[in-house]
């Protein structure tokens, strides 16, 4: 009798073994995303190695200072602006083109390029280096992404007249050394890593609890909205009314 409790004390119930298997599979997900960490690291710190021949590779598009501008007392000032949002865009031949559709034939026109828009992140960032003065000359924008369902805020340079684009060959001048091995196993964890069910293990037990929609926060655009305006109208109306008496 003994014996049977012994045993049967020593079983687990199908609860617990889901959680030992659980949490096991948690585990091997944190050291496959650390994995990840330590071969992007490695791939990041391999030197580039220059050489004997450069060759081009097409040409490259990017902004310049206008001469007027770069003449001008405030020449540096608008230099270092450029170097933060300084946008580059790559192309087999000088002309920049790509194709669109018009009254049902193919045409081709010239590609936009826009200055780089800085990120709420970087705004805040001190190691973005931005200058009380250099924050004058960007406006906060707010723009909708239909993905995420949330409104996207970025500062935009105001004064884009100051730069003009230049192109140029883009030289090969440098190259950096491939390990296959490395190139393998880190491919092989971005593959496991990226599929839908491993990321949401990934933000919910690394990064933080994902928000329910129990404890969701509420909508701060919701002031926007013609339901809540309107409450907020009615409210005020009633306000008066009892002003008056």
């Amino acid at each position: 009798m003994e014996n049977d409790n012994i045993l049967f004390s020593r079983l687990r119930s199908v609860r617990t073994r889901k959680r030992t298997i659980k949490k096991d599979v948690i585990k091997q997900i944190r050291k496959k995303y650390q994995r990840s960490d330590v071969l992007w690291e490695a791939k990041r710190s391999v030197q580039w190695i220059p050489l004997e021949k450069p060759y081009q590779k097409g040409f490259v598009r990017f902004f310049i200072v206008r001469e007027e501008v770069l003449r001008s007392a405030d020449g540096e000032f608008f230099e270092g602006i450029l170097k933060k949002i300084n946008s580059y865009m790559y192309s087999d031949n000088r002309q920049f083109l790509k194709k669109k559709r018009k009254s049902g034939r193919r045409i081709y026109v010239e590609k936009e390029q826009k200055l780089n828009n800085i990120s709420l992140y970087s705004w805040s960032n001190p190691k973005f280096e931005l200058t009380p003065r250099e924050r004058q000359y960007f406006l906060k924008q707010e723009e909708y992404c239909p993905i995420r369902k949330i409104y996207k805020t970025y500062y935009e340079f105001i004064e884009p007249w100051r730069f003009t684009l230049r192109i140029r060959p883009h030289m090969i001048t440098h190259y950096k050394p491939i390990d296959s091995e490395l190139e393998k196993e880190y491919a092989e964890l971005e593959s496991y890593l990226g599929q839908h069910k491993i990321v949401g293990i990934i933000h919910k037990t690394i990064y933080g609890k994902s928000n329910s929609w129990k404890t969701k926060k509420e909508d701060p655009n919701l002031i926007k909205s013609r339901r809540y305006f309107t409450c907020t109208m009615s409210a005020t109306e009633i306000a008066e009314c009892f002003e008056d008496v």
